[in-house]
């Protein structure tokens, strides 16, 4: 396919479901770069980390959910094109919610496809997943021919709906419109690899927190395991040419457009182990990957450990207290089981071909990370904590809590280190004093380096002592 960089998109008008999120956001302003005449989208959220840039820009925002069929309706009407990214339950704590996965991924695709043939919508590109044709079994340079995972096989509830909304889609392909004006609606799908990119807010924010709390512990499945990652911009370019790939207006080929009902798999071409592709990231932040290694059953079986326990904790889980599993099932699938796919089929029909290199988007990410971690207050590993609260509370208890439940073995043990209940209360206040005379230097020294973080600086170190003092020591020598 060879047509112009903007071809079917200037004096046109588009719809990005999910267009606050990272993949959205970055399809926004590129559809404007290119001279669209409007750009909408629909999202849960009035706000995200690019919102202001994207209304500086011209985008159109409209608050609603695609689980909303009203919602849908008054954000598609008069669109041209529709890319329609808004999921749910892709990762953590989302994917136990069962009724909402089905919910936005089945139900809204359904109410896009609605709107889309109620307002004659002549194109609809629609983000899928690998998922729906893997599930755990081995996959070496996959392609579009292999038949959709079993429905009921389906280790989570993501990847099952999000292959039954792909196959809604793509058998709507070539459905007349309900306005009777001879335009049919020509649909396809993206299966995009694991995304990354400076801001992305899955996979790799989760990563880090972890790496810092000392909790990436283990890498799951042999070293020879490799999956895919795609750049985000790579996947911008694919959308965007896919969008191309579905016009039925081209010189020779008028009503039979090349990507119309067609699956296409995207990704960056490399397929890597994913500690291995993480391991320059989290060695540029000064964390460290694991030494250990965790099969792939033993992994499986803590993951169904934490799928219990969270399955008990189901009406809490979208409370910000309560942090997001170590592990699940379909992610030991992710990493643990070598699946990765060929873009061929995307080459020769659409033309894609990833125009930023992996080692290029790395890189990019990593000087993203340094700055946002620059701007953060940094701290030990989950470790030192419950050393220094565990340890001070103790000593507290020991020297000056009446004998009740643990207290007196507390105070027993105790007084096997210091002999004396005097010696207790005078290491507990030397303790004190330590940790108020180091956190008021980190404040003053915050206000110096870091000022932004001064009054966390204080408190963290208040807490930890030396431990905290130190990270910001080092951020004063650089």
């Amino acid at each position: 396919m060879h047509l112009s960089e903007n071809e079917g998109i200037e004096r046109n008008t588009f719809v990005v479901t999910g267009g606050l999120g990272f993949v959205g956001s970055a399809l926004c302003s590129e559809l404007i770069r290119r001279g669209a005449h409007g750009v909408r989208t629909l999202d849960l959220r009035s706000t995200s980390p690019w919102s202001d840039h994207l209304k500086n820009i011209g985008v159109q925002f409209i608050l609603g959910d695609v689980s909303c069929k009203k919602d849908v309706e008054r954000s598609l009407r008069g669109a041209d094109c529709v890319f329609h990214l808004a999921s749910y339950g892709m990762s953590g704590k989302e994917m136990l919610q069962v009724g909402r996965v089905d919910e936005v991924n089945i139900t809204g695709t359904c109410h896009i496809l609605d709107a889309c043939l109620e307002f004659g919508i002549k194109r609809l590109v629609y983000v899928s997943t690998y998922n729906v044709v893997f599930g755990g079994k081995e996959i070496l340079n996959g392609n579009e021919a292999l038949p959709y995972f079993p429905i009921d096989d389906h280790v989570d509830p993501y990847g099952r709906s999000k292959s039954i909304a792909e196959q809604l889609v793509l058998k709507s392909n070539g459905r007349p419109s309900k306005k009777k004006t001879g335009a049919c609606l020509y649909t396809c799908a993206i299966r995009p690899a694991a995304i990354y990119g400076p801001g992305e807010e899955r996979h790799l924010p989760r990563i880090v927190f972890l790496a810092k709390l000392g909790l990436l512990t283990f890498k799951t499945g042999e070293a020879s395991v490799k999956t895919d990652w795609v750049y985000v911009d790579n996947l911008v370019i694919a959308l965007i040419l896919a969008s191309m790939g579905l016009l039925d207006d081209i010189p020779g080929k008028e009503g039979h457009p090349i990507a119309a009902g067609q699956p296409y798999f995207i990704s960056d071409g490399s397929p890597v182990n994913t500690f291995e592709f993480i391991r320059p990231l989290l060695r540029s932040l000064d964390y460290e990957l694991p030494k250990a290694s965790l099969d792939v059953h033993r992994a499986l079986f803590l993951g169904q450990i934490f799928w219990a326990v969270y399955t008990i904790l189901y009406p809490w889980l979208n409370r910000t207290w309560l942090p997001q599993p170590l592990i699940l099932p379909a992610e030991v699938y992710k990493v643990g089981i070598t699946h990765y796919f060929s873009f061929l089929k995307a080459k020769g029909e659409l033309g894609y071909v990833p125009m930023v290199s992996p080692r290029e988007g790395m890189a990019k990410t990593i000087s993203y990370w340094q700055e946002r971690k620059k701007r953060t207050l940094d701290g030990p590993t989950i470790y030192a904590w419950l050393f220094c609260v565990i340890g001070m509370t103790s000593l507290f208890s020991a020297a000056y809590l009446p004998d009740f439940g643990p207290v007196a073995l507390i105070r027993s043990i105790s007084l096997f280190f210091f002999r004396s209940m005097h010696a207790i209360r005078i290491v507990f206040l030397l303790a004190t004093i330590a940790h108020v005379g180091e956190a008021t230097y980190a404040w003053r020294l915050a206000k110096r380096v870091d000022p932004a973080n001064s009054r966390g600086w204080f408190w963290q170190t208040f807490a930890l002592g030396i431990f905290s003092l130190r990270f910001l020591l080092k951020r004063a020598r650089k």
